[in-house]
């Protein structure tokens, strides 16, 4: 603390005066990427109490008054000075205490209801079109991306009781078959299955059409794990020429939906190259990126970071400053995220990956509408 100063070892020790400057500077430092000086801090005060005394001059304060605050925030860990020069930049803990600001205090500015119809005509026109949840799903991650200019992350869970709408089986070379299985909830999985060690010889095409008819015919409705208990069933009645035909539909079926894949995730991430653009070139950071693009591209270890942090009961936007508590390749990275709703319950996670330096209530907002409308948009009323 400086002599004469007042402390602000924490955030509740933080005056309003302080706390109008460091919104100030992180602002200008997320707009433009450079350090942020007394004069600019004074000149965007000025302007805003100029706009929130409804265009009439307002008093503001002095370039020394000013500096006398930011070095109190910096002492306090709040500002860093990054080069010789008087501009300061915000620190990690600075970034949070905005983030809380703009979620609480006494004019929140995270809320759906703050956008504008521009923007939220502009994410439902990015939907246009699109019918089902893999669709949906790609889609998500590339609006995010392109909306925050960070990584866009869409992961929907494939619950355990998702019913079986119909099943596919096709040709592509010997021993070389392509599956498709689609679920009532519109998800499509598609599988490129290696026939090894399904009897004898290798399955015509008149066998896996029998297959999949046996399949649609009799299972359409089911849930995708009770398929492979009644067909395992069947088989220990039968000791047929039936028999054989169960056999290459169970083969299939284990292969296509493997025991334990039902629960699984569908993971999609767009983006990445926005990263590349936001980190400064030195070897270090290269090497930093290059492990982050690793982490990303392993896409279980994504599923992995977002259910340490984000809680399927949650009912609102969360972001993460620590991602590298879980993941130390992710330093320096914040996850903005929110479970996808549909019909009230939570079927995954949307979210952004990017920098510090973020236009957190923009993004913030556009990841909260789309979590939330996730089921309109799945589901549209006619």
């Amino acid at each position: 603390m400086r002599n004469g100063g007042v402390g602000v070892a924490d955030a509740g020790r933080v005056t309003a005066r302080q706390r109008a400057i460091l919104t100030a500077i992180t602002e200008s430092y997320i707009d433009t990427g450079e350090p942020v000086g007394s004069t600019t801090v004074v000149e965007l005060l000025g302007r805003r109490k100029k706009s929130d005394a409804g265009g009439k001059s307002a008093g503001a304060m002095s370039p020394a008054t000013v500096r006398n605050e930011m070095a109190e925030l910096a002492d306090a860990g709040l500002l860093e000075q990054p080069h010789t020069s008087a501009g300061r930049v915000p620190t990690a803990r600075a970034f949070r205490m905005y983030v809380e600001e703009l979620s609480g205090g006494s004019h929140p500015r995270i809320d759906v209801a703050r956008m504008s119809p521009q923007s939220r005509q502009q994410i439902d026109l990015s939907f246009a079109g699109v019918a089902g949840t893999q669709a949906l799903l790609q889609r998500t991650s590339h609006v995010l991306a392109t909306l925050s200019s960070g990584v866009g992350v869409a992961i929907a869970a494939v619950a355990d009781g998702d019913l079986l709408e119909h099943v596919h089986f096709s040709r592509l070379a010997t021993r070389r078959v392509l599956a498709v299985v689609v679920t009532r909830s519109g998800l499509v999985r598609d599988r490129v299955l290696a026939l090894d060690g399904i009897g004898d010889k290798d399955l015509s095409v008149l066998e896996l059409e029998t297959a999949a008819r046996f399949i649609n015919e009799n299972f359409r409705g089911w849930s995708v794990e009770r398929v492979r208990a009644e067909v395992a069933r069947m088989i220990e009645r039968e000791r047929s020429e039936y028999q054989r035909m169960l056999n290459s539909v169970q083969q299939l079926w284990v292969k296509a939906v493997p025991e334990g894949d039902a629960g699984s995730r569908m993971v999609y991430v767009e983006g990445v190259a926005n990263l590349v653009g936001s980190q400064i070139g030195s070897s270090e950071d290269r090497e930093r990126l290059r492990e982050v693009l690793a982490a990303l591209e392993a896409k279980q270890r994504l599923v992995e970071l977002l259910n340490a942090y984000i809680d399927a009961r949650q009912e609102s936007v969360r972001v993460v400053f620590d991602l590298a508590e879980h993941a130390p390749e992710m330093a320096g990275l914040v996850l903005i995220a929110a479970p996808a709703r549909m019909a009230g319950e939570s079927h995954g996670t949307v979210g952004v990956i990017g920098p510090k330096r973020m236009h957190y209530e923009n993004t913030m907002n556009a990841v909260s509408y789309i979590a939330n409308v996730f089921d309109r948009m799945l589901h549209p009323i006619e």
